[in-house]
């Protein structure tokens, strides 16, 4: 029998992401986030390219991203309802990561790879705040995949995306469960 990790296949089984909007004061502080980003960096990567990095964005930034959000907007021609709904994670974040996809010269690692390992920096950010006893929500939105809007709030190069914004703060209102996958609809078999 394999060493079972009771406690972290129990929380992996039970985990839930809570709403962004319903995280509260305080987030936590630099030393509190940094085992948490210790932990997201310990993701799997192919070819060790760490096709990622973090932006931390604390509650100072958020009024300045919430602004630029609405001159994007306004650029892209989204409605008013658009807007408002990509400008409330900074109305209301108190702290966010950023997860950023550092796409890495190889000749062995497609770029696919170098997405998903960005994405699993994402999960293993979101998980490791939930253990850690934090509220979490992993966003992205639709000014987060606007080149021009990145490069402003963020300082993205073109070679650089947003895989993900990672809302980290105290726990508000337990959302309640949601459905989850049909594992009979979704898994294959083969013995063969």
């Amino acid at each position: 029998m394999p060493d079972r990790n009771t406690a972290a296949l129990e929380f992996l089984l039970s985990r839930r992401s809570r709403p962004a909007k319903t995280l509260v004061a305080p987030a936590p502080t630099r030393d509190e986030l940094m085992p948490l980003l210790t932990a997201a960096a310990r993701t799997p990567d192919h070819g060790m390219l760490v096709p990622w990095r973090f932006i931390v964005l604390e509650k100072g930034a958020m009024p300045r991203l919430a602004d630029l959000t609405v001159a994007a907007g306004a650029r892209l021609g989204k409605s008013d309802e658009d807007i408002a709904k990509g400008r409330s994670q900074f109305d209301l974040g108190h702290l966010a990561v950023a997860v950023v996809e550092v796409q890495q010269p190889s000749p062995k690692i497609p770029a696919a790879e170098q997405t998903y390992a960005a994405g699993a920096a994402c999960l293993s950010l979101l998980n490791a705040a939930l253990a850690a006893g934090w509220g979490a929500n992993w966003l992205s939105g639709w000014a987060s995949h606007d080149p021009e809007f990145c490069a402003e709030a963020f300082g993205l190069a073109p070679h650089e995306r947003i895989a993900g914004l990672i809302h980290i703060a105290t726990e508000g209102p337990r959302p309640p469960e949601r459905p989850r996958p049909d594992l009979e609809t979704i898994t294959t078999w083969m013995s063969t």
